[in-house]
């Protein structure tokens, strides 16, 4: 989140910065509630002050053997008011922070004005779309004619966009999470296996909560939620700690299943495995200082990046307007993959930097040799979206006759190189 204290002294600033993201939101209630806590804080000082001076006068008149029972039921009425007032203060406090957690982050200077999508600005591209001597097939078409992919019996034991993997299609998917691990982890990462549940907590502390709530799939009787990306359980491993400058950065790599309701997308890419309520993905998340978090998001989407340089697959990277930007994200770029059925690029991966917004939420500081410490700055990308990287293989490497050629470094992972 952002600090409260910056807001309240920024707030036309912070008002004009959220101008620039799609979305309403209300800065004038954090100023407001605020200035509610620091009167609220102001008058219980001043009534314990004045219980304090006259609990000394209240002394020296027993000491004296005076009567000091007029004092003393004044005071008592003090303190009930006191005891009133502390009453008011909670829920006042918890509002303030429901309002100020609801706020995004501010997008850095660097991030391209814009209302969406449409204002994003491409970086760069990487090989030139993938071109066909015959019309190409959907992945869809091609892994449910292959027998790969089972969308129908998946529809019976659960409902829609849920996809049984079958066979070779079973193989291709752990194939390339094992691929991308393999990868990450030989460039400096430590893989990390979460748990697929958090608390409320951890949700709260990656920003899913409590905007998203809608989109997430709790569990019944529980505080747990499914988590939506390996981004929740891992970032928040740190929670709370304070950690040796020295040992920064720190980087992680996560597989985990990844479970989203997808509220509000009806109608969107309902075939095959672009948006589906389970999926898996790669994660690559980094702890570093604020100086260095800039050339961090840089690396981290170039690590992302050569997933699909080894596979040779076709791609662009587009730097996010404000108005597409991530809930608590500073900047984003996002990585699209080339799909020839789609005609255009998919997003595969989003490489964000939050700054100290995530890290503010979930208290993660560093301290220095000197003992200086201050908030971390929080990266993560995927590495990628696993099902979306085998609709990208299935399309760009299929064949006129239906098989579908194995990308050369993934042959050891699947014993094969051809799927037919």
């Amino acid at each position: 989140m952002l600090d409260l204290k910056f807001v309240v002294e920024n707030a036309q600033l912070v008002k004009e910065a959220m101008g620039t993201r799609s979305g309403e939101y209300d800065v004038d209630i954090v100023v407001e509630l605020d200035k509610k806590r620091r009167e609220i804080l102001k008058e219980v000082e001043m009534l314990k002050a004045e219980r304090n001076r006259v609990s000394a006068e209240v002394a020296v008149l027993k000491k004296n053997k005076q009567d000091a029972s007029e004092i003393i039921a004044k005071m008592k009425e003090v303190g009930e008011k006191i005891k009133e007032l502390d009453g008011a203060l909670g829920p006042i406090e918890a509002d303030l922070r429901m309002a100020l957690l609801s706020i995004p982050n501010i997008p850095d200077k660097s991030v391209p004005l814009g209302k969406d999508d449409g204002d994003n600005v491409e970086i760069r591209k990487y090989l030139t779309p993938t071109q066909f001597d015959f019309t190409p097939k959907p992945h869809w078409e091609i892994g449910e004619g292959m027998g790969l992919l089972d969308p129908t019996t998946a529809g019976k034991i659960t409902g829609a966009r849920f996809t049984i993997y079958r066979g070779l299609g079973a193989r291709l998917e752990r194939a390339i999470y094992n691929f991308m691990l393999d990868t990450h982890t030989q460039n400096g990462y430590t893989e990390i296996f979460p748990p697929f549940m958090v608390n409320r907590d951890s949700m709260t502390g990656t920003g899913q909560l409590p905007k998203f709530e809608e989109d997430a799939y709790a569990v019944k009787n529980t505080d747990y939620f499914l988590v939506p990306t390996a981004e929740v359980p891992v970032t928040n491993m740190l929670r709370g700690d304070v950690v040796d400058a020295d040992k920064l950065p720190i980087w992680y790599t996560a597989y985990t299943a990844c479970f989203r309701g997808e509220a509000g997308s009806a109608g969107r890419d309902t075939r095959g495995l672009i948006r589906q309520h389970q999926f898996n993905k790669v994660e690559l998340v980094k702890f570093c200082m604020p100086e260095n978090s800039w050339d961090e998001l840089e690396s981290l989407t170039a690590e992302a990046e050569l997933i699909l340089q080894k596979l040779g697959i076709p791609y662009r990277v587009v730097c996010l307007s404000s108005g597409d930007l991530g809930f608590s994200s500073a900047k984003t770029y996002d990585i699209e993959v080339w799909m020839p059925s789609y005609g255009r690029y998919v997003e595969i991966s989003s490489c964000s930097n939050f700054v100290d917004y995530q890290a503010r939420r979930m208290n993660i500081k560093y301290r220095t040799r000197e003992g200086k410490t201050g908030f971390v700055h929080t990266l993560n990308g995927s590495g990628l979206a696993v099902g979306r990287t085998t609709a990208a293989i299935l399309e760009n490497f299929q064949n006129a006759d239906g098989s579908v050629r194995v990308p050369e470094v993934l042959i050891p992972y699947m014993g094969t190189d051809i799927i037919k």
